[in-house]
């Protein structure tokens, strides 16, 4: 089968986003706001492409309140950027699924968290920063989850049978995983459903920030006995619910990597962070700072090829599957000497 590159899905606006956001924030721990990425996908081996790739940066401000259960609130910024990346890897037989999540998830999730914001704001419900963002996104992926089977619900949360009914997405046995990582100056917050993976590299150690979600694990036997959607549909089985991982950012992490199963199934959390890191320390050492864009303008040069060794690495380890990487570099700006030759 031919290894070709797919048409990577890119999404760099959002209808919310203020131009004031143009503007360089830094927690307490002093670490930018903006971070640097860089992201590939590939059809790899597999005749089609099923991944989609999603990258938002400045997606959303949001007011501290949503996270400050760890953070003591900055006086000089009551509120923070956040930072949208996804990677969806569509199952039995096509894309479309992974397309709508690509399309839809960050949107339903900027609705879902303007209402948590509501509320926080008018007092209406009591403060709990976990319980807000679990809601969130439950909401949102179980909301997409209606629009790709064609489901529309009532008020109180069920199908309403006579409501006219919705064109599903795709086949019933078309479906997709999903994880999402909201990157904050001072926290980060992944949601996953599925077998797609995130890794924090920190102090050089790999740290994962979601489960996997497979058959064989006890938990999730139990709840793919529950009636679930198509968000999550592989082999037979379906999850719908969205584990959450909120984490708070330290000055020893390195980077972030999102990544579909192309990549997870041959290479090992740690050689992929220790890889991520090394190739960004590389180019950065041969390239020195001349040739860095602002940041978030674009992806960035060095985390782009730490995604691209990655995907190469994948498929020199035998992945027969379509192979999505983001990384993401949370250090702060590195300034190294351009490399000096010798003769």
């Amino acid at each position: 089968m031919a290894i070709e590159e797919s048409k990577q899905k890119l999404s760099l606006s959002h209808p919310k986003m203020s131009q004031q956001n143009n503007v360089r924030e830094q927690n307490l721990f002093g670490l930018d706001s903006i971070p640097l990425w860089g992201f590939t996908s590939i059809c790899g081996r597999r005749s089609e492409m099923e991944d989609a790739v999603v990258a938002l940066p400045w997606f959303l401000r949001f007011p501290n309140q949503m996270l400050m259960d760890d953070l003591i609130p900055d006086s000089t910024s009551q509120n923070l950027i956040a930072h949208f990346f996804g990677v969806y890897d569509g199952h039995h037989g096509g894309s479309q699924v992974a397309d709508c999540c690509c399309d839809r998830v960050q949107l339903v999730l900027a609705e879902e968290t303007e209402l948590a914001i509501e509320d926080l704001q008018n007092g209406s419900v009591r403060y709990n920063r976990k319980g807000h963002w679990e809601k969130a996104f439950n909401n949102c992926f179980h909301k997409v989850d209606d629009e790709v089977g064609g489901v529309q619900r009532g008020n109180g949360g069920l199908a309403d049978a006579l409501a006219p009914s919705l064109k599903p997405v795709a086949s019933g046995a078309v479906g997709s995983t999903a994880v999402v990582a909201v990157v904050f100056p001072s926290h980060i917050i992944v949601a996953n459903c599925g077998d797609s993976r995130a890794v924090l590299c920190r102090g050089k150690l790999p740290m994962p920030l979601s489960n996997d979600h497979k058959p064989d694990r006890e938990d999730e036997l139990a709840r793919i006995e529950v009636a679930g959607g198509k968000v999550i549909n592989w082999d037979g089985f379906r999850v719908s619910d969205t584990e959450i991982i909120f984490v708070p950012r330290t000055k020893e992490d390195e980077c972030l990597i999102l990544a579909s199963d192309g990549l997870w199934d041959v290479v090992k959390n740690e050689e992929v962070c220790d890889v991520a890191r090394r190739r960004i320390l590389l180019w950065h050492k041969k390239n020195g700072d001349t040739m860095l864009k602002e940041r978030g303008e674009g992806d960035d040069p060095a985390a782009q090829d730490a995604a691209e060794y990655l995907s190469r690495l994948a498929l020199q380890r035998g992945s027969r599957d379509n192979i999505s990487v983001i990384v993401v570099d949370l250090k702060a700006q590195r300034k190294f000497k351009k490399k000096t030759l010798t003769h």
